[in-house]
């Protein structure tokens, strides 16, 4: 079962999965920027067809690199994006981001280098109350997987803080995922989920400011991109409270497949007001 929303400020809005499409009115935003467009943009058309052909002409490149058996092995890469490919104007070079906190990455996550550590944060009480991927290490390893399967669309990250790793991230195209299907999706919209890993980085912060320099830096290397979008449960206040010290505002309550959701947005046009 894909996740479905995290607890806290450190653990931030996991993915919302596909599911049977909802009725248009059950949208309740009332922002007049935030109109309900129901035709799916023709990249979201052209990926779903090409998904219907095998792993193997979906996931470009899989036989480069190594494998679960370490670098070399054939038949699985190294790393998920080894060429660094994606729908997403390449977050593999999006660079360093200065913070407050420190100098902050996103580093595509590596398979199977990083999963032994992605497994112990999934298993974290928090955590697990609302990814659901907790257990044996392949449970996050086929989650994970899940990520690259989708042609470039969602790319799964490790975030490292002054060189060490302390969240996982996951940038996807919302316009371009099942999520389109229940909230008004402008072409080129960023989604973010959040996980902050370990329980001394959290509640002091850390979240919001990492949040608004994730958003920032794609609002700033996607040119096409107006805005960046989240969905945390709507029970999760401390999430949502979170979103909004970045920079982020309520938009509307979405009826998901698996929660009730805030839609949360942060615009493009907005940033220096917010």
């Amino acid at each position: 079962m894909p996740p479905k929303d995290a607890s806290t400020d450190a653990v931030i809005d996991p993915a919302a999965s596909a599911g049977t499409d909802t009725v248009p009115g059950e949208f309740t935003g009332d922002d007049s920027e935030d109109t309900l467009d129901l035709r799916l943009p023709d990249e979201f058309l052209a990926l779903v067809a090409a998904t219907e052909r095998t792993d193997t002409d979906a996931v470009a490149g899989r036989d480069e690199g190594g494998g679960e058996d370490g670098p070399g092995t054939p038949g699985e890469p190294d790393s998920l994006l080894p060429t660094g490919d994606d729908l997403l104007d390449r977050v593999v070079d999006w660079g360093p981001i200065t913070t407050d906190m420190g100098v902050f990455h996103l580093v595509p996550l590596r398979i199977p280098h990083d999963l032994l550590l992605l497994s112990r944060w999934m298993n974290d009480p928090a955590a697990a109350a609302f990814w659901e991927l907790a257990g044996p290490q392949s449970v996050a390893e086929e989650h994970v997987r899940s990520q690259i399967r989708g042609d470039g669309r969602s790319v799964p990250c490790m975030g490292v803080l002054d060189g060490t790793p302390m969240s996982y991230w996951e940038i996807y195209r919302a316009d371009l995922d099942p999520l389109a299907r229940h909230y008004p999706a402008r072409p080129h919209d960023t989604g973010v989920h959040l996980l902050i890993g370990d329980v001394g980085d959290r509640g002091r912060g850390l979240g919001a400011i990492l949040l608004r320099a994730v958003a920032d830096r794609a609002l700033d290397m996607r040119p096409a991109c107006a805005r960046v979008v989240a969905e945390p449960d709507i029970r999760n206040t401390p999430s949502i409270s979170a979103f909004l010290s970045a920079g982020f505002r309520f938009v509307a309550e979405v009826d998901l497949p698996a929660k009730r959701a805030a839609l949360m947005v942060r615009d493009r046009a907005l940033r220096d007001a917010l």
